[in-house]
């Protein structure tokens, strides 16, 4: 198990996170087996070695992705800035979309994405105190060990789906979902089952109620927020298939680069020290804490910075392959490229608004405004499949029977050179252009990255209600100026009557 809490030097490059996975390895089991070093394993290495080239590229443009620790003076990763000024939370984005760029928004699990949750929490440090005050400071601790260390997290929010209309307190097994089974005084001790981590390839995991589910009073021991390593003994991440297939960045573009992994986590008597817990048996304060503390808004910022590189990423593909083959001269090819710079324009709009309409709030931290990064979360699961579907209608039967590299590089590479030319790319250009549309629209790690998208932060339908929820002022609002000028025609339709009479 990793040691414990101390402060460490500052922003990693790659070779340090795959020594730390060496030597810390999370129990990972794949196929059967337990993978003993993942950075060697066939069908999960890449994904590792591209973890360690984010780190990497923090040192490449350490002036946009790096600041000076308030507490070190080390440099330490700008995801875990606390921005007071909106200079600050621009700064803060432009080092987000440095990740996002690399990758094109096909991982969603980058690091920055639950540093930025680990520093809402901190900042939120005294709403989580007000319950126990060791709770508020073990938030501001582990997030500084976290800065200091630059540590890469997975989480996991929800239980598994067993009798999804009942709550956790009433399943058929009281620890089918991850529940408190002991209390001592050292700490608590977990058993049961979460869902779903992504990017299991880490160094810590949080383990915290769901950003959108709301529990109910019975669910108490079901109830809690902590931070562990991923080494903890007792703590299983069980892998789904990997989606890379060891073929070869020509053949699958996206799915050898860019495999970040899904696991379910067992928690089989998992032992949690006090000092790694920050909510505890407090249901009400479970479905309140990512909103009192700001991490949704600073999560769901991250998410809108990784949208607009994948929407970025859509608009240029389509653009290519439109090229390739000749088609811009028809409206419908117009069309759908239009449709690809709305989307674009529309999630870059809405990151513009959020920071220029930021303020600073409880604790003093510059948040961005929510009600574009709501927009944001909410439009783009539905915008993402239809990106996938334009692809795949521009491609059309283009995407079905591309060679491989082998064909390339065979003894029909003359047939493959002359049956497979586009109008304006010669047939050794065109195929690997359309083998990335193809791995973006059709393969198994396409179709992941649609239903990652639909259901990024939950259930749509669950997500349009708490949205409907949660604006109900801003909607009786509008309600009442409509129900105001039916009054008025009302009115003038009476009085007009009065006078005739």
């Amino acid at each position: 198990m990793s040691s414990p809490i101390d402060a460490r030097p500052g922003a990693r490059r790659g070779s340090q996170v795959l020594q730390r996975l060496r030597e810390q390895p999370p129990a990972l089991w794949y196929r059967g087996e337990l993978v003993t070093d993942v950075t060697a394993h066939p069908d999960l290495r890449r994904g590792a070695q591209t973890l360690a080239r984010l780190y990497d590229l923090q040192w490449e443009q350490p002036a946009v992705t790096l600041y000076d620790s308030p507490t070190s003076g080390n440099p330490v990763s700008r995801a875990f800035m606390m921005p007071r000024t909106h200079a600050e939370l621009s700064s803060v984005s432009r080092a987000m979309k440095v990740w996002e760029d690399y990758t094109h928004g096909m991982m969603g699990r980058v690091p920055n994405y639950l540093s930025r949750a680990m520093t809402g929490y901190a900042a939120g440090s005294r709403f989580l105190g007000e319950a126990d005050a060791r709770f508020g400071a073990n938030a501001v601790r582990l997030y500084e060990y976290l800065r200091e260390s630059d540590l890469c997290l997975t989480h996991t929010l929800i239980a598994p789906q067993a009798n999804r209309a009942q709550s956790l307190a009433k399943q058929a097994d009281p620890f089918l979902a991850a529940r408190v089974k002991e209390e001592t005084d050292a700490g608590i001790v977990i058993r049961g089952c979460r869902m779903l981590a992504t990017l299991p390839i880490c160094d810590e995991i949080m383990v915290f109620p769901s950003t959108l589910l709301r529990s109910p009073v019975e669910d108490a021991p079901y109830a809690f927020g902590f931070c562990i390593p991923s080494d903890t003994p007792g703590l299983r991440f069980l892998c789904r298939e990997s989606l890379d297939y060891g073929r070869s960045h020509f053949d699958h573009p996206l799915g050898s680069r860019f495999e970040e992994m899904d696991a379910v986590v067992v928690f089989d008597d998992v032992f949690v020290p006090w000092e790694r817990v920050l909510l505890y048996r407090d249901v009400e304060r479970c479905n309140q804490a990512y909103a009192r503390t700001g991490a949704i808004v600073h999560m769901t910022h991250q998410v809108v910075v990784k949208n607009i590189a994948k929407c970025e990423f859509m608009l240029g593909l389509a653009s290519l392959l439109v090229s390739a083959i000749g088609v811009e001269i028809f409206q419908h090819i117009q069309e759908k490229l239009a449709e690809l710079w709305v989307n674009l324009a529309t999630m870059r709009a809405f990151l513009r608004a959020a920071e220029a309409d930021a303020v600073l709030d409880e604790w003093g931290v510059m948040r961005p405004a929510w009600d574009p990064l709501d927009a944001a979360r909410n439009l783009f699961p539905r915008m993402y499949p239809r990106m996938v579907e334009i692809i795949q209608q521009i491609g059309a039967s283009g995407l079905v029977a591309m060679p491989t590299e082998q064909d390339l590089k065979g003894p029909l590479a003359e047939d493959v050179k002359k049956y497979y030319q586009a109008a304006r790319a010669e047939a050794f250009d065109r195929i690997p252009l359309f083998r990335l549309a193809w791995d973006t629209a059709l393969s198994a790690f396409g179709s992941r990255q649609v239903l990652y998208e639909r259901f990024f932060f939950g259930d749509p339908v669950r997500m349009a209600g708490a949205l409907v929820t949660g604006h109900q002022s801003q909607i009786q609002l509008c309600a009442e100026k409509v129900r105001e000028f039916v009054r008025q025609g009302r009115d003038e339709a009476f009085t007009a009557v009065d006078r005739s009479s």
